[in-house]
C-alpha cells in the first residue's frame, strides 16, 4: 500500500454538516495539510472558518473538499465538519472506498474525539448528554433540543482541565451519534456553551475567543481496503 503525507501534522497511522457560522477568512492560497494518504483514503486537517463542502453561491465555491481535490483529484467526501470547526477529516479515493467508509460511519464503526473549551466549570468529571435534536426551522441552520420530534443524540464527555481564573473547562467529547451541531447544542443545553460559538453562545461567550474552540482531535477507523486499524491524532490549535 503506497502511503504519502505532507506538512508537520501530529497524526500517524495505526493510532457534522457545514453551517453558516461566521469566522475569520481563510487564506485561499494555503494548501491542505495531509496527515495520511494512500490509494484508498486521505486524512487531512481542516482549518476553522472554511466550509467542509461546497456551499451556495460564489462564496461557497472555496471549501476544504475542493482544496483537497485540487491536489488529489480522486478525493471523495465521506463526512463533514462544521465550517467553524477545525481538525481531522477523512476522504475516500475511490467509489468502493467511499461506500466502505460511509457504511462504517453509518454503523458507528468510525470513532471520533473532539476537544473543546467551554464556559463555566463542569460539575462532573465525565458523563453523557442524552438529548434529542431537531432542526430549528425558523432559525436555520440552528438546531435545538426537541423531546417531541427530535432524533436521538448521545454525547460522552470527559473533563481534561479546568481554568478557574477564566472560568472555563477544557473537555474531550465523543459524539456517539452524528447529528448536525450535536456537540455545540448539547453543551449549550447543559449550560456550558463552547467559547466563540456564533450560533449558540451568548455575546459574551462568543467574544471570549476569536473562533469556535472546537477541534476534531482524534479519528480511528478500519482501512477500507485492508481492514487495518488506522488511528490519527491532532493537537488543538488553542
Amino acid at each position: 500500500m503506497t502511503v504519502w503525507s505532507s506538512g508537520s501534522s501530529t497524526g500517524s497511522s495505526n493510532d457534522a454538516g457545514a453551517g453558516s457560522d461566521t469566522d475569520a477568512a481563510v487564506d485561499s492560497t494555503l494548501d491542505p495539510v495531509v496527515v495520511h494518504g494512500d490509494e484508498h483514503c486521505i486524512v487531512a486537517l481542516k482549518p476553522s472558518g472554511l466550509l467542509a463542502v461546497p456551499g451556495r453561491g460564489d462564496s461557497g465555491r472555496d471549501c476544504f473538499s475542493e482544496r483537497v481535490r485540487g491536489r488529489h483529484a480522486n478525493a471523495l467526501i465521506v463526512h463533514r465538519l462544521d465550517m467553524a470547526t477545525s481538525g481531522l477529516m477523512l476522504f475516500a479515493c475511490s467509489l468502493a472506498a467511499q461506500r466502505a467508509l460511509s457504511g462504517a460511519f453509518e454503523r458507528r464503526e468510525v470513532h471520533k474525539r473532539y476537544v473543546a473549551v467551554v464556559a463555566g466549570r463542569m460539575a462532573t468529571h465525565e458523563g453523557e448528554i442524552d438529548l434529542p435534536l431537531a432542526a430549528d426551522w425558523p432559525n436555520r441552520p440552528r438546531q435545538q433540543v426537541d423531546h417531541g420530534r427530535g432524533r436521538a443524540a448521545l454525547t460522552r464527555y470527559r473533563v481534561l482541565d479546568v481554568d478557574a481564573a477564566h472560568d472555563t473547562t477544557r473537555v474531550e467529547l465523543e459524539p456517539v451519534t452524528g447529528r448536525s451541531h450535536q456537540l455545540r447544542v448539547h453543551l449549550c443545553a447543559i449550560g456550558h456553551p463552547i467559547l466563540g460559538d456564533a450560533l449558540y453562545a451568548s455575546a459574551a461567550v462568543q467574544a471570549a475567543a476569536p473562533r469556535l474552540l472546537l477541534h476534531a482531535a482524534a479519528l480511528a477507523f478500519a482501512h477500507p481496503a485492508s481492514g487495518e486499524a488506522m488511528r490519527f491524532a491532532s493537537a488543538p490549535p488553542f
